[in-house]
C-alpha cells in the first residue's frame, strides 16, 4: 500500500507541474501584448495565473515524493498531459478574441498542440497579433511534443524520462536513442528543431514576409502544423519563392529528425540517401505530384502547366506532411485530386518527424507484408522475409505495425460513423475525421476551410480524434482496456 501511495503522490507531483507549465505558455503572448499595447494582455495573464496556481497547489504538498515510473505510468502521464494541456491552453481563446465557447476553444487549442491546424476561427486578419502569436506558439510546442519538452527537464523533476519518451515518440521503432541519456536525446531534438525554425523565419523574412509573419509561419511550417495568420493561408502572398521555401521546410519537418541530427553532427547528407523511409517519402511526393498536376491541368483548374505543377507540389507536400497549408484551396479541384490529397494524410510523414498520419515506415511494412502473403499463397512452403532498407524486420515489429494500422483504421471508421449519426453529411464526416486523426486540418465539404458548422458532439469527437492521432492510437486507447488498470 505505501508503494502505491508513493506512486500516486509522484504522479500528482508530475501532473501538477504539467498544469503549471501549460499555464506558462500564455506568458510570452501576454508580454508581447503589453509591448504592443494590446488589450489582450490581461486575458493572457489571467490564463497563465489560474493554471499556475492550480498546478502549484497540486505539486507543493507532494513535492518530495519519489517513485520510478513504469511504462504503464508513461502512458497515463502522456495521455493526461495532452488532455490537461489542451484544456488549459484553451483559456486564452475564451478570455481574449475571438471569445470562443468552451468546446470550440478546446478544439482550437487541441488543434494547435496536436499540430492539426483545423480552426474554428474566421477573419484571422482581424485578430490581435498576440492571439496569432499564441496560436503559432501552440504549433511550435506541439511540433516536437510537449512531453518531449518535459523529458528534457525531467532531471530537474528527478523522474526518469525513458517511459515518457517511448509513449510519446512517433513511429514503429520507439526504443532508438540518438544519445546515451534520454534527456540529452530530447534536448538534441529540440535544438535541431529550433535551429530549423530560426532558419525558416529568416528565409521567409528575406523572401518578403514581414518579421512577425515570418516568425509565426516558421513556427507553424517546421512543425508541419498549418495555423496561418490569414484565412487564405499561403495564398495571401501568392509568391512562388515563399511557396518554395514553405515546401522545403515542410519537407524537412516531415523527415525523421534523427537524420537532421546526424547531418548536423557529422556534416553529411549520406544518411538521407541511405534511409529507405526517406527515399520512399520522396518517391510518393513525386508520384502524387505528377497525378495531381495532370488532374488540375487537364481538368481546367489551371491553364498553365507550370502553375498547375507549382500548386500541386505545394498541396501534395502540405498534405503528405499533414501541414494543412493551402495556396488556392483544394476542395474544389477537379477529378480525383481532392480525395487523393486527403488520403495522402493517412500515409503522413516519416517516423520521428513532426508529421501526423500512420507514417511512411508503417505503410511500407504493411504493404510488404501484404506482398509476402501473396507470395506465401503461391509458394506455401517458401520462407519470405519482410525487409526495409535491405534489413530484415522482426516478426514482432511487423505484427505490431499491422495491429496499429488495424486499430487506426477502425478508430477512423468508428468516429466517421459517429459524425454521420450526428447529422453530418458523408463527405464532410469522412474528411473531417480523416483530417483530424491524421492531424491534417482542412478537409472537404463543410470543413474545407473551417469547422464552425460542426455541432457540439461532432466537435468533441474531432477533438478526441486529434489527440488520438497525435498519440498514435495505442497510447490513448490502452487506457480504455481493463487490463491497464489491473496491477
Amino acid at each position: 500500500m505505501p508503494r502505491f501511495s508513493e506512486r500516486t503522490r509522484t504522479l500528482q507531483r508530475l501532473l501538477g507541474a504539467i498544469v503549471a507549465f501549460s499555464g506558462l505558455i500564455a506568458l510570452p503572448p501576454a508580454l508581447l501584448a503589453l509591448w504592443w499595447g494590446e488589450p489582450t494582455a490581461l486575458a493572457f495573464f489571467q490564463s497563465a495565473l489560474l493554471p499556475v496556481a492550480a498546478g502549484l497547489l497540486l505539486w507543493y504538498p507532494v513535492r518530495r515524493a519519489r517513485y520510478e515510473l513504469r511504462l504503464r505510468d508513461g502512458f497515463l502521464v502522456v495521455s493526461a498531459t495532452w488532455i490537461i494541456a489542451c484544456v488549459v491552453t484553451a483559456l486564452p481563446f475564451m478570455l481574449a478574441p475571438p471569445h470562443l465557447g468552451f468546446s470550440d476553444a478546446v478544439f482550437e487549442a487541441t488543434s494547435g498542440l496536436t499540430t492539426t491546424g483545423a480552426t474554428m476561427i474566421t477573419g484571422l486578419e482581424q485578430l490581435p497579433r498576440s492571439v496569432l502569436f499564441y496560436r503559432a506558439s501552440l504549433n511550435y510546442l506541439g511540433g516536437m511534443g510537449i512531453v518531449i519538452l518535459a523529458v528534457a527537464i525531467l532531471p530537474m523533476l528527478r523522474i526518469g524520462g525513458m517511459q515518457l519518451f517511448r509513449a510519446e515518440s512517433t513511429g514503429p521503432q520507439k526504443d532508438s536513442k540518438l544519445t546515451p541519456r534520454i534527456a540529452d536525446t530530447a534536448k538534441a531534438l529540440w535544438a535541431v528543431y529550433t535551429v530549423l525554425v530560426l532558419v525558416c523565419a529568416v528565409a521567409f523574412w528575406a523572401a518578403g514576409m514581414d518579421l512577425f509573419d515570418a516568425i509565426s509561419h516558421a513556427m507553424t511550417t517546421v512543425s508541419t502544423a498549418g495555423f496561418a495568420n490569414y484565412d487564405a493561408s499561403f495564398g495571401h502572398w501568392d509568391n512562388p519563392l515563399i511557396d518554395g521555401l514553405a515546401i522545403t521546410f515542410m519537407l524537412l519537418g516531415g523527415l525523421n529528425f534523427g537524420l537532421h541530427w546526424y547531418a548536423w553532427r557529422r556534416a553529411t547528407l549520406g544518411h538521407y540517401r541511405a534511409d529507405a523511409e526517406a527515399r520512399l517519402f520522396l518517391r510518393i511526393i513525386v508520384a502524387a505530384t505528377v497525378v495531381v498536376t495532370l488532374a488540375v491541368w487537364l481538368g481546367g483548374r489551371f491553364e498553365d502547366p507550370l502553375l498547375a505543377l507549382r500548386h500541386a507540389l505545394f498541396q501534395v507536400v502540405s498534405n503528405l506532411t499533414t501541414s494543412g497549408f493551402t495556396t488556392t484551396g483544394f476542395a474544389d479541384w477537379p477529378g480525383l485530386a481532392p480525395l487523393l490529397l486527403v488520403m495522402l494524410a493517412f500515409v503522413g510523414g516519416c517516423a520521428g518527424s513532426t508529421s501526423g498520419g500512420m507514417k511512411v515506415a508503417r505503410v511500407q511494412m504493411v504493404v510488404r507484408q501484404g506482398f509476402r502473403e501473396l507470395k506465401q499463397l503461391v509458394h506455401p512452403k517458401g520462407q519470405f522475409l519482410v525487409k526495409v532498407g535491405g534489413k530484415r524486420v522482426s516478426e514482432s515489429v511487423v505484427i505490431a505495425v499491422a495491429g496499429f494500422c488495424a486499430l487506426y483504421l477502425l478508430a477512423f471508421v468508428a468516429m466517421t460513423l459517429l459524425l454521420v449519426a450526428d447529422g453530418v453529411d458523408l463527405v464532410t464526416a469522412f474528411s473531417a475525421v480523416a483530417a483530424c486523426i491524421n492531424n491534417l486540418g482542412p478537409g472537404l465539404g463543410a470543413v474545407a476551410s473551417n469547422y464552425q458548422e460542426l455541432g457540439l458532439f461532432s466537435t468533441w469527437v474531432c477533438s478526441f480524434a486529434m489527440v488520438l492521432g497525435r498519440l498514435e492510437v495505442f497510447t490513448l486507447l490502452v487506457l480504455l482496456t481493463p487490463q491497464f488498470w489491473r496491477d
